[in-house]
C-alpha cells in the first residue's frame, strides 16, 4: 500500500529536510510504521533510536516530535538502515531494518553514480541518469507496501530512560562547564573529554 501521509504532510517534510530524496522517504515509511503499529503515543512516551545518521531521521523527527534535544530521539552510530521506536508506558518497541530487496533493480548502479557525483567525476549524462533512478527509488520507497520494505522484530531491550538532569563540573585544564557524566579523571583532576585526549594520548 502506499504512504499514507496526506501530501501536504510529506511537502512539509521536505521543507524541514531541505529537499526530496530516496533516504528522506525510508524515514518517511519508518514514521508511518510507527504510527501503525503502535497507534498514537505522546510524545513524552515516544522514543526513536536510529542506527544511521542518514537523511531519514529527519523525516522520523519531523513526522514523530521526537527530537535529539528532548531526548527521545537516540541516535548509535552503527552504519545500518534500522530504527527502533518504543512507547515507554506501555514498554511495546519494534526494530525496523530496511529490506534490502526493496531498492530498485539499477540499486547497484545508482550508487554508483551517487559515488561518482560526490567525488565531481560523473558526465553530464550520467548525472541525468543518477538523478532518474534516485526519483524512480524514491517513488518505489513510497509506494512499497510496509511489510516488503522492512523487516520488523519486537524489541527484546527496554525502552532507553528519560533524560536526566545532571551535574556539570568545570574541566581542570579549559576550565569549561562540562556535565559531569561526560568528564574524566587523570592526574587526580576532573577533565573534558579533549582536554583528556591531548594528556592521555598513547601515540
Amino acid at each position: 500500500m502506499s504512504c499514507t501521509y496526506p501530501e501536504e504532510i510529506i511537502e512539509q517534510t521536505i521543507a524541514f529536510h531541505g529537499h526530496s530524496c530516496p533516504g528522506l522517504a525510508i524515514g518517511i515509511r519508518a514514521a508511518e510504521l510507527a504510527r501503525e503499529r503502535l497507534g498514537s503515543v505522546p510524545q513524552s512516551d515516544l522514543v526513536v533510536v536510529a542506527e544511521t545518521d542518514m537523511c531519514g531521521v529527519d523525516a522520523i523527527q519531523f513526522l514523530t516530535g521526537c527530537t535529539y534535544g528532548k531526548g527521545n530521539f537516540i541516535h548509535k552510530d552503527l552504519g545500518k538502515m534500522a530504527f527502533s521506536f518504543y512507547n515507554r508506558e506501555t514498554g511495546g518497541g519494534f526494530r525496523a531494518v530496511l529490506n534490502p530487496g526493496a531498492r530498485i533493480a539499477a540499486g547497484d548502479e545508482m550508487v554508483d553514480l551517487m559515488k561518482k557525483l560526490l567525488n565531481n567525476t560523473a558526465t553530464e549524462e550520467e548525472k541525468q541518469r543518477s538523478n532518474a533512478l534516485r526519483a524512480e527509488q524514491q517513488q518505489h520507497y513510497m509506494q512499497l507496501p510496509l511489510a516488503e520494505m522492512f523487516q520488523v522484530t519486537d524489541t527484546a531491550a527496554p525502552a532507553p530512560r528519560r533524560a536526566r538532569i545532571l551535574d556539570s563540573l568545570p574541566c581542570a585544564h579549559c576550565g569549561e562547564m562540562t556535565m559531569e557524566s561526560r568528564t574524566r579523571r587523570f592526574g587526580g583532576k576532573t577533565l573534558c573529554i579533549p582536554c583528556f585526549e591531548q594528556v592521555e594520548q598513547k601515540v
